[in-house]
């Protein structure tokens, strides 16, 4: 069967060799991981648009079904919606028109505070009754959790538009 030749499988005249019919995946997987590494590594890093230095918790992540409205206080005070930085003097318009766009009560969209640690508390209640006044009750605020993730805290208030209880202080 051609075991003379030390060139490897000869077919045809003129002894030339056979196209090699296998495709070595090897090479393949392996860029397929490297890329699934990358996208593991930025996307977390692609979420939030406002550097926020946000406080620890050691609560769970939200179950979600529709995409939440980001609000953002950084360590100046400037809100931000989504990644667009609005006048405190014009957030209750702002407020307004996304309970009117959106809906109020069980409805309203989840609303995913994130504060940064080192800003008066006074702000962030402020930008809450602010929310609360325009009908927007499903408000999430979002903590680092115990693994450095950012996550939306599951303790006391509103979540999905049910009280939720206060955890007991002794």
């Amino acid at each position: 069967m051609g075991m003379g030749s030390p060139g490897g499988p000869v077919s045809g005249r003129g002894g030339r060799r056979a196209p090699m019919a296998e495709i070595n995946v090897t090479p393949l997987v392996d860029v397929m991981l490297v890329l699934l590494i990358i996208f593991m590594v930025t996307a977390p890093l692609l979420l939030a648009g406002v550097p926020v230095d946000l406080p620890e918790s050691s609560a769970g992540a939200l179950d979600q079904d529709k995409k939440p409205i980001q609000l953002s206080i950084d360590r100046d005070g400037h809100v931000f919606i989504d990644d667009r930085e609005i006048q405190i003097s014009a957030m209750a318009d702002q407020f307004a028109q996304i309970a009117a766009k959106s809906g109020t009560g069980k409805e309203s969209p989840q609303i995913f505070l994130r504060a940064d640690r080192g800003l008066d508390y006074g702000r962030v209640m402020a930008v809450m009754g602010a929310l609360n006044h325009a009908g927007l009750n499903r408000v999430a605020l979002v903590t680092m959790g115990e693994g450095g993730e950012a996550a939306p805290a599951r303790r006391g208030g509103r979540i999905d538009g049910d009280e939720v209880p206060e955890p007991a202080v002794p």
